[in-house]
């Protein structure tokens, strides 16, 4: 099967830095590689976003990868810019420079199947093969109706934007044209890929066929994250530790409330700018104090940006993995901790839900309860046979459900279903 993924924000090629939740581009290679050692032909359509990317490069043997020249790109605020380093503005003003060439390529060497990734990636996807009979396969990995749900805000009607002070997010320009366009790309896809359970029912909602709807989880490296292997080295505490970009300081100022009730023990903060840079780092300037105000500043350590290679020692030399993620459609990081061995206490929320099985591979909590946050942890510290066989379930699950190559196999066989039977030789 010849297989064309768009992922026009995210290139294997240049990872990007950081400890974000997602990693589509450390996913992508993931699962473009698991797919060409089955057997077929897979090329990755990325935007070309930096100079130095090359047109065209293998990323493993049966994958190229595609960089589409789109023109020269306006630096982005890092203010404005989203989880990829990219606005939704500035790859929605390139879709049709990024499509153009990609039906022009598909015209000449035609894929039985495309696979887009992200909302953008699926508006170029099916421009591109609209009139070629190409099935194309939807995975939004984030909806804009769930985002703003859990961010405690309604969904517009009709694109219109929020009255001022109503939050962050606003429904106009990049963010009403997504909220417009996700149900019909959702609707025009011959599939569509849900990240977790409760993706399906906002999908639905959308107007999506419930029969088109697939759920197929984004994988983790069961290598790389495996209870075997060097963990971090350890002070003698009972060690909590929580990925996070700082960004989110609510659920973190909860972490430190719950911190105040269990003595002797630290929190580990992963993730956000380099440690070097943190001092600039406004939401680190008011976390900082604020763990100082509570009087638990020698208890909070926060690490800053870690290579992605570093971070299993880190999950491994922790007792427990917190998540504070308000929405988190994969549950990657609950994901990562559990490969590791290492229980998770997350919120009701997302990729969470289908991940963590509560009481048996860790605990779902509430958000925003920290004396019971900080009650459970306890229970748990105080009873380490319970936490070792939690991180033994936790792995065993991730191995049978989350490696990649289950997950490619359960992509292939949404592809199956959609894909035209190829023609026979003259």
């Amino acid at each position: 099967m010849k297989i064309a993924l768009v992922s026009q924000n995210a290139t294997p090629l240049h990872p990007r830095a950081g400890s974000g939740p997602d990693h589509d581009d450390i996913g992508l290679s993931e699962l473009t590689c698991k797919l060409a050692g089955r057997g077929h032909q897979v090329t990755l359509y990325a935007q070309k976003n930096l100079a130095d990317l090359p047109d065209q490069a293998e990323l493993h043997a049966g994958v190229r990868v595609e960089h589409i020249d789109v023109g020269p790109l306006s630096p982005v605020p890092e203010t404005a810019a989203g989880p990829d380093g990219l606005d939704d503005a500035g790859l929605l003003e390139r879709v049709p420079a990024f499509s153009g060439p990609l039906r022009s390529i598909w015209q000449t060497e035609r894929p039985d199947v495309v696979h887009a990734l992200r909302w953008t990636s699926g508006l170029a996807a099916l421009a591109a093969a609209r009139h070629l009979g190409i099935p194309v396969v939807q995975e939004f990995t984030s909806l804009s109706v769930t985002e703003r749900r859990d961010a405690g805000l309604p969904a517009p009607r009709g694109g219109r934007a929020l009255p001022a002070g109503q939050g962050a997010v606003k429904a106009d320009g990049a963010s009403a044209a997504r909220i417009r366009l996700e149900p019909a790309i959702g609707r025009s896809a011959s599939a569509v890929v849900a990240t977790n359970s409760a993706e399906v029912s906002d999908l639905a909602s959308l107007g999506v066929h419930r029969s088109a709807i697939r759920v197929v989880p984004w994988g983790v490296d069961t290598e790389l994250f495996a209870p075997e292997g060097q963990a971090a080295k350890r002070n003698g505490r009972p060690r909590l530790l929580t990925p996070s970009d700082l960004t989110q300081r609510q659920p973190l100022e909860t972490l430190m409330r719950a911190l105040t009730r269990i003595p002797g023990a630290e929190l580990l903060v992963v993730g956000g700018p380099a440690e070097a840079d943190l001092h600039r780092n406004d939401n680190y300037v008011k976390l900082a104090k604020f763990a100082a105000t509570l009087g638990i500043a020698d208890r909070v350590i926060f690490t800053g940006r870690v290579p992605y290679a570093a971070i299993p020692p880190l999950l491994r030399s922790a007792d427990l993995v917190l998540s504070t993620c308000q929405y988190e459609p994969s549950g990657i990081t609950s994901l990562q901790a559990m490969a590791c061995g290492t229980p998770v206490i997350a919120p009701p929320v997302g990729g969470h839900m289908d991940a963590v099985v509560d009481g048996t591979t860790g605990i779902i909590l509430p958000p925003d309860r920290p004396a019971l946050l900080a009650q459970r942890i306890r229970q748990l510290l105080a009873h380490p046979m319970m936490v070792e066989a939690y991180g033994v379930a936790a792995a065993d699950r991730v191995r049978s459900r989350y490696s990649w190559d289950r997950i490619a196999e359960e992509t292939l066989t949404v592809y199956s279903r959609v894909a035209a039977p190829a023609a026979p030789a003259a």
